[in-house]
């Protein structure tokens, strides 16, 4: 019973951010920024301190792509839920194989597995979890596809879990008013691991993603800006031709777009 009501409710928030999205404004000044960096891609923001909402290229802000790490940001919610986070100091132990990145051959926790983006802590909880769950989790939280159909431990890699740009924008929204299915607490933990820069008025909260094993590559780099007059949410994706050369194309071009509306300094 109170998993049907969870979903109900879900359905009609995720009703009315999809009413609430049918004005995007498109921002042709922003078009530049992709063609200096030599990117093909999109970036959705919703300006919270004067309610408009702005799109680069709104038909791919609609296109459903694989959200790589930034699937970090609820699968952390969900293992916090489930049982298997107790708090932030928990320590995840290495399991001596060395990787790809330096910062993920050590010991984690939930906050360095998101700051360094450690794929491996993630992949445990996918395991422990299993499909069934992971499922129910996502249908709970109506994310993009809600479907972990593929190798569990990759399904948000090279998967079948799809979300777009602008149904990104719509969960950071949930979250940062602690409006998920989840305790408030773990809603307000997640959002601290997420900083990434503050200054005297504002906060930066962000999560990058890379799906190196897609065709085409695809990055992404999601969040908000916190000032006191409001929040700016955002969602970017780019096509990643060269791979890792591609990547800081991702917060260069999001961080032009937030100066231009003064979201960020």
């Amino acid at each position: 019973m109170i998993a049907r009501f969870l979903s109900a409710c879900c359905l009609l928030v995720l009703a009315i951010a999809c009413r609430a999205d049918a004005a995007w404004a498109p921002r042709p000044d922003w078009s530049a920024f992709f063609e200096q960096a030599g990117a093909q891609g999109t970036i959705a923001v919703v300006d919270e301190r004067d309610g408009r909402q702005w799109v680069h290229d709104e038909a791919r802000a609609r296109t459903r792509f694989v959200p790589a790490s930034t699937f970090k940001v609820p699968h952390a919610l969900i293992a916090l839920d489930a049982g298997l986070v107790r708090d932030e100091f928990q320590v995840f132990r290495w399991d001596g194989v060395d990787r790809d990145l330096a910062p993920w051959n050590r010991d984690q926790d939930l906050r360095s597995s998101m700051r360094n983006s450690t794929v491996w802590v993630y992949q445990g909880f996918a395991r422990a979890l299993g499909a069934a769950r992971e499922r129910d989790y996502l249908q709970r939280i109506g994310y993009g596809t809600a479907d972990p159909s593929g190798d569990i431990e990759r399904f948000w890699l090279d998967g079948a879990l799809r979300i777009s740009a602008i149904e990104q924008v719509a969960f950071l929204r949930r979250l940062y008013r602690n409006e998920l299915p989840f305790r408030v607490e773990h809603q307000r933990l997640v959002k601290d691991i997420l900083i990434v820069e503050a200054d005297r008025d504002w906060i930066l909260r962000a999560k990058t993603g890379w799906a190196g094993r897609t065709e085409p590559q695809v990055g992404w780099w999601v969040g908000w800006v916190e000032r006191p007059e409001g929040a700016v949410f955002f969602a970017l994706n780019i096509d990643m031709p060269r791979g890792i050369e591609d990547a800081p194309k991702r917060e260069a071009i999001a961080r032009r777009a937030l100066q231009s509306i003064a979201a960020l300094p």
